[in-house]
C-alpha cells in the first residue's frame, strides 16, 4: 500500500499555473478534475500517486467515448432526411459537465476502481438538453460491482460461487429452517455436453460464520426482467437488420446469451442488496451519493437500454412529432457495441488536444 506522505497530493499542489509542453492530456485532465473538486468541497484533497494514475486511465477511456460519440453524431446528421433531428452540439471536452464529471471522477478513484481493466467502469456520453451540454454517467461493469462488493463489505464473504442452471442439472437449494442452521444447496451436471437450455441461476455467498451464507436463486423470468427492454440481438441473441445490396434484411444473431445471462446473475448477487456496504469504508459524503443516485435515476431507463450506446438525449418535455425509433428503441442512435469485445480504438492525442 501507497505511503500517503509519499504519496498523497492536494488539489493546490497539482495545479501548477505554468503549462508545460511536456504535460500530456491526461494530466491535465487530471489537474483539471482535481481542481474542479478541489472547489466544490472544503479542505485539501488528499490523492494517490496510484489514483492519479486511476484519473488518467479515465481520461483516456472518456476520449475514447466522446470521439466516437462525435463520430456518430457527425453520420447520423449527414443520415437525418429531416435536418430539424440533427444534433448539433459537437460531442468534445468543450461541451463536457465537466462539475458532475469531477465528483465521479474522484469518486471512483477513492474507490479503486479501473476503467482499463475489463468491465470495471464505463463511461456513458448523453446529450443533455436542459444544460445543452452533455454528462458523462459512470457506470459500474459487473467487475467493478464484483471488486466493491469485496472490498467494501460489511461482512467480506470468504468465497462466491455463480452458477447458470440449465434444463438437465439437478439443483436443489436447501435454505435455512428450523433444523438446518446454514444455508446451502445441492448441484449435479448430469450430462457436461448436452446440458440443455438455461432455467435460471443461483449465486452462493459463504462467510467465516457459516450461519451467515446466503443462496441467492434467480429464475429465467428473474434474469429476463433484467435484461434491457431494447437489448442489442448481437449479445442477447435474436433478429438483427442489417443492409445488404442498398436494403436492411432481418439476418439472425448468436449472440452470446449464456455470457448476458452470467454477467446479469453477477451483478445480482454481488449487488448490494445482497451484499451491503460499510458507509466505514466507502469515502462519498451523503449529499454526493444522495446527487449521484438522483442523476443516474433521470438517465437509468435510456442508460441502461443502450448502456454502451455513443450519445443518449435526455428530453424530459418530447414536444411535436418524435423521429422513427432505430432498432435499439432510441431516436437516431444505433445499437450499442459492448467495449469488453475487444474493439481497439486509438490514444488521445491524434487530433487537436482538448482544453481544459
Amino acid at each position: 500500500m501507497m505511503s500517503t506522505t509519499n504519496s498523497a497530493l492536494t488539489a493546490n499542489s497539482v495545479a501548477p499555473k505554468n503549462n508545460t509542453p511536456a504535460r500530456n492530456h491526461s494530466e491535465r485532465f487530471t489537474n483539471k478534475v482535481l481542481h474542479q473538486f478541489g472547489g466544490m468541497v472544503a479542505g485539501d484533497i488528499q490523492v494517490t500517486d496510484y489514483q492519479r494514475q486511476l484519473i488518467q486511465g479515465y481520461f483516456i477511456m472518456i476520449d475514447r467515448a466522446l470521439k466516437t460519440a462525435e463520430e456518430n453524431r457527425v453520420r447520423k446528421n449527414e443520415n437525418n432526411k429531416d435536418k430539424t433531428y440533427n444534433v448539433n452540439l459537437p460531442a468534445t471536452w468543450e461541451n463536457v459537465n465537466l462539475a458532475d464529471l469531477a465528483l465521479d471522477v474522484m469518486y471512483y478513484a477513492r474507490m479503486g476502481l479501473d476503467m482499463m481493466q475489463d468491465n470495471h467502469l464505463f463511461p456513458i456520453p448523453y446529450r443533455n438538453k436542459k444544460t445543452d451540454k452533455y454528462d458523462v454517467t459512470l457506470m459500474e461493469g459487473y467487475n467493478g460491482i464484483q471488486y466493491i462488493a469485496e472490498n467494501y463489505a460489511i461482512d467480506k464473504p470468504r468465497a462466491v460461487v455463480i452458477e447458470l442452471v440449465h434444463s438437465t442439472d439437478v439443483f436443489t437449494p436447501l435454505k435455512r429452517n428450523l433444523r438446518r442452521s446454514v444455508e446451502s444447496y445441492e448441484f449435479e451436471i448430469t450430462d457436461a455436453f448436452n446440458r440443455g437450455g438455461i432455467i435460471g441461476g443461483f449465486g452462493y455467498v459463504s462467510y467465516d460464520d457459516p450461519a451467515k451464507n446466503k443462496l441467492i436463486v434467480m429464475t429465467m423470468e428473474d434474469i429476463e426482467k433484467r435484461k434491457p427492454p431494447h437489448a442489442s440481438p448481437e449479445f442477447w441473441g435474436g433478429k438483427t437488420k442489417r443492409w445488404e445490396n442498398g436494403k436492411q434484411v432481418d439476418v439472425a444473431a448468436d449472440g452470446w446469451f449464456e455470457e448476458m445471462c452470467q454477467k446479469t446473475l453477477k451483478r445480482e448477487v454481488y449487488s448490494a442488496k445482497h451484499m451491503p456496504r460499510d458507509p466505514k469504508k466507502v469515502v462519498a459524503s451523503e449529499q454526493y451519493l444522495k446527487m449521484r443516485e438522483a442523476r443516474i435515476a433521470e438517465t437509468k431507463a435510456q442508460a441502461e437500454a443502450n448502456i454502451y450506446a455513443n450519445v443518449i438525449d435526455i428530453d424530459t418535455e418530447p414536444v411535436g412529432e418524435q423521429p422513427p425509433m432505430s432498432e435499439n428503441g432510441t431516436a437516431g442512435l444505433e445499437a450499442p457495441t459492448l467495449p469488453e469485445e475487444g474493439a481497439q480504438t486509438s490514444l488521445p492525442g491524434g487530433d487537436a488536444p482538448p482544453r481544459f
